[in-house]
C-alpha cells in the first residue's frame, strides 16, 4: 500500500523539461530507449527497445491492441460565416453521427453547418461539455473515403512537428480503424522483432480497443474520484479469452503491450480474474491500490503528469516508486509521451 494519498491528483506530478517531449518517432522503431524495472529485485536497467527480446521467455503471452488510427482531425468552414472550425472525431455513434471535440467551441451553436469540401459537410446536433459535441455528416458513398480526403492524423497537442509518414503513427500490426490516438506502446515493435518473439516461444494475442481522445484529457479535480472517465469500445474474442485463461492456469506471464491492452484485459475479467469474450464500452479507471487480476507485466511509454495513464502505472508500482522511476528517466534523458521511449515493468 502507498503511504501517500492515492486519491490526490498532485501526488502523480513530476517535472518534465519541454525538450524531452518527443516530437517525432525514432528510426528504426525498435531503436528507442527501454527502461526495465523488475518489481521483485527492485532493479532498474537501461536498454534499447530491441533488447526486450532478452527479457521475454518461452511461454509468455504478449497481448497487443490491433486498433488503427483514423485521420480524425478535420477542418472546415461554417456555411453561414465562413469561420474556420476544427473537429477531432472521437467515437462513431451510427452511420452518419460522431462524437467529436470542436475548436473553437464557445461560439459553435447547435444547428451550425460546417463544410469540409464539395463531398463532405456536417451539422452540429448537440453540444456537451469539455468541447464535445455530436455532429451529423452529409455525404454520398463511403464515409471512410471522404474522411481520408479531408482528415489528417490526430497527433496529440504536445506534438508540434508535422508527421511526414502517416504510418509512423500506426503500429505495424494495426488492422481495424476507429482510434483517435495511437496505442503508443505498440509503436516500438517491428515485424522482425515480433517474429523473434514468436521464434522464442512467445504467443502473441490480439485484442482491440479504439483509443479515444479522453486518453489525453487531464485530471482537473484534486480528488481523482471526481474525474469523469472516458469510455472506449473494445473487443476480445472467445478464442483469445480462453487462451489467456488457460495460460493463467499454467502460470504463464500475461504481458500487456500498452495501457489500452490492460484496459481490455482488466475490463473483460470477473472478480476471480477469469477473462470472458466481450465487445462493449469500458470506462475502467485503474489507480492505486488496484490489484491487476490478469496482467502480470506491462510494456508502456512514459505518460503525462497527473494523467489517468500514470495512475494506471502507479497501480503496478505504487506512487512513490512510479515518480522515482520517472525522475530517473528524466535525468537519463529519456524521451516522453507518444513518440517517446518505453518502460517494461516485470
Amino acid at each position: 500500500m502507498d503511504k501517500i494519498d492515492t486519491l490526490n491528483k498532485k501526488n502523480y506530478y513530476y517535472d518534465l523539461p519541454q525538450n524531452q517531449i518527443a516530437q517525432s518517432p525514432v528510426t528504426p522503431r525498435d531503436s528507442s530507449k527501454l527502461l526495465i524495472y523488475n518489481r521483485k529485485t527492485k532493479k532498474i536497467e537501461h536498454k534499447i527497445f530491441r533488447d526486450i527480446i532478452d527479457y521475454l521467455n518461452e511461454g509468455d503471452v504478449l497481448v497487443i491492441n490491433n486498433s488503427r488510427v483514423i485521420p480524425a482531425r478535420i477542418i472546415g468552414n461554417k456555411v453561414d460565416t465562413g469561420a474556420k472550425i476544427e473537429f477531432l472525431l472521437q467515437k462513431r455513434i451510427n452511420l452518419t453521427n460522431w462524437s467529436a471535440v470542436a475548436k473553437p467551441f464557445k461560439r459553435l451553436k447547435e444547428g451550425t453547418v460546417v463544410k469540409f469540401n464539395d463531398e463532405l459537410s456536417c451539422e452540429v446536433i448537440k453540444k456537451g461539455e469539455y468541447g464535445e459535441c455530436e455532429i451529423k455528416f452529409f455525404f454520398e458513398g463511403t464515409f471512410e473515403d471522404k474522411l481520408n480526403k479531408v482528415g489528417t492524423m490526430p497527433l496529440p497537442h504536445y506534438i508540434k512537428t508535422d508527421l511526414s509518414d502517416k504510418e509512423r503513427y500506426q503500429t505495424v500490426y494495426s488492422k481495424y480503424e476507429g482510434s483517435s490516438a495511437a496505442p503508443t506502446a505498440g509503436l516500438h515493435w517491428t515485424k522482425e522483432l515480433l517474429q523473434k518473439a514468436k521464434d522464442k516461444g512467445v504467443t502473441i494475442l490480439e485484442v482491440m480497443l479504439h483509443v479515444g481522445l479522453g486518453t489525453f484529457r487531464p485530471v482537473k479535480e484534486d480528488n481523482i474520484l471526481e474525474h469523469k472517465m472516458h469510455s472506449e469500445y473494445y473487443v476480445i474474442t472467445e478464442d483469445v479469452a480462453n487462451y489467456i485463461n488457460q495460460a493463467k492456469k499454467q502460470n504463464r506471464r500475461i504481458i500487456a503491450v500498452g495501457t489500452t491492452s490492460v484496459r481490455v484485459l482488466e475490463s473483460a475479467c470477473d472478480e476471480h480474474g477469469v477473462v470472458h469474450a466481450k465487445s462493449e464500452e469500458t470506462s475502467i479507471f485503474i489507480y492505486p491500490p488496484y490489484k491487476m487480476k490478469v496482467v502480470d507485466a506491462l510494456i508502456t511509454n512514459f505518460h503525462l503528469p497527473e494523467s489517468t495513464l500514470i495512475m494506471l502505472v502507479a497501480s503496478m508500482l505504487g506512487i512513490e516508486k512510479t515518480i522515482e522511476i520517472y525522475n530517473i528517466a528524466v535525468k537519463q534523458n529519456y524521451r516522453f509521451f507518444s513518440f517517446g521511449d518505453a518502460m517494461f515493468i516485470i
